[in-house]
This record gives C-alpha cells, sequence and structure tokens, in this order.
C-alpha cells in the first residue's frame, strides 16, 4: 500500500471513529494548558491531572506563577516526574510570558519555543489547541504510531511532524494529533499492542509485516 492510501485509510476510519477527539489534560485556560503540556513530559495526564488543580489553586495565574519560589512549586508538583527542572521551567516560563508578552501565552510556534521549558512538541500542542493552529505535535505516541502504521521512516519528532503535515489536510491535524495520541495509549501500546481489537489493522505496516512471518 502506498502512504498516500494508507493515509487515506487510517484519516477516514479516525473521522468516524473518533470524530470530536478531546485531550485529556484538563484546563481552563492558555495558562493552565501550557502548564499542564509542561509537566505531562515523561508523566502521564492521569498524574497531572491530579497535581495541576493544587497548583492552580496556589497560582491562579501566570502573574502569580511568575513571581513564585521554585521551591514552592515543587512541594506542589512533588509527584510529577522531574519536579526539580521543572518547578524551574514553570517560574522562568511564567516571568518570560508577563516580561516579554504581557501576561498572555503567545500564538506563534517561535515565540513558545523561546519559553523555559517549552520544546517543539509543547510549543504545537498548545498552538493548535487555544490558536487552532495547523501543526502536529509529535510526542512519543505519535511518534510510535507513525511508525508502526507506516505512515513516516522519519528518524527524528520534527522529520515525522513533516511526513504527517504532508498528508494531513490543514483543517485535520489538530484532530490528527489527538487521534494518533488516544489510540497509542488505549490501542496500539508501546510494549504489547492489542492488535486482535484495532480497527486500523488491514492498513497497518506493522500488523503486515508480523503475520507475514
Amino acid at each position: 500500500m502506498k502512504r498516500k492510501e494508507r493515509f487515506e485509510k487510517v484519516i477516514a476510519y479516525f473521522q468516524e471513529a473518533m470524530p470530536q477527539p478531546n485531550p485529556e489534560l484538563k484546563f481552563s485556560s492558555p495558562y493552565e494548558l501550557i502548564c499542564a503540556v509542561v509537566l505531562s513530559a515523561q508523566c502521564t495526564d492521569k498524574r497531572v491531572n491530579m497535581v495541576s488543580p493544587q497548583l492552580f489553586a496556589a497560582y491562579p495565574d501566570v502573574q502569580a506563577l511568575s513571581s513564585a519560589d521554585p521551591s514552592d512549586v515543587k512541594r506542589i508538583i512533588a509527584s510529577i516526574s522531574y519536579p526539580n527542572s521543572k518547578a524551574e521551567h514553570l517560574v522562568e516560563m511564567a516571568r518570560g510570558i508577563v516580561e516579554k508578552h504581557g501576561g498572555e501565552v503567545p500564538s506563534e510556534i517561535e515565540e513558545l519555543m523561546k519559553l523555559s521549558g517549552v520544546g517543539r512538541k509543547t510549543a504545537n500542542v498548545v498552538a493548535s489547541i487555544i490558536y487552532d493552529k495547523p501543526v502536529i505535535a509529535v510526542d512519543t505516541h505519535v511518534f510510535r504510531l507513525s511508525h508502526r502504521l507506516g505512515l513516516s521512516e522519519g528518524k527524528t519528532p520534527d522529520a515525522v511532524e513533516k511526513d504527517l503535515e504532508r498528508y494531513i489536510p490543514e483543517n485535520l491535524r489538530a484532530k490528527a494529533h489527538h487521534w494518533l495520541i488516544l489510540h497509542g495509549r488505549y490501542i496500539c501500546t508501546s510494549r504489547a499492542p492489542r492488535c486482535a481489537e484495532c480497527a486500523l489493522k488491514p492498513y497497518c505496516k506493522y500488523f503486515t509485516s508480523q503475520t507475514a512471518l
């Protein structure tokens, strides 16, 4: 199956099976989303959702977080992976938003990536969810599924992102990010993909290679 056809089949399936996918991170503002995405690096959304309400109660807006002591933030997020560095990043990120963007989370990828703790994945998530930018954030789930399904052979997240954006229409890219994340989280899991119950197996490069053995 050619890559273009594979993309068409995968997109058609998700449009029918998951027409309105939603992020699992809980947030009520751009400020809360960018904090939650920073916290979610190498950590589960479930854990972040358990911790973030306390963080936002203590620091309800970016101005409050910008003046926080990182050691106080660390105590709140202690159960999150890498609490030391994430506490430092959160405070520095908030200061950057206040000092350089008037307290508003920027909408441009390049400006987001200048903030402490914000890499391209985090920037793309914020830009696509909050500002409806036609970009795809490539996290571990998206990277893994793109290779397993045969959507990309890119060796880096940036290369995979380019492949996905080449074949996925702009109006579907924000949804596609969530489609792949959720499918990777619950069906095409890292160690034991649940191929028997996967509706994508007729178009999946990995499944085809396994059944050919």
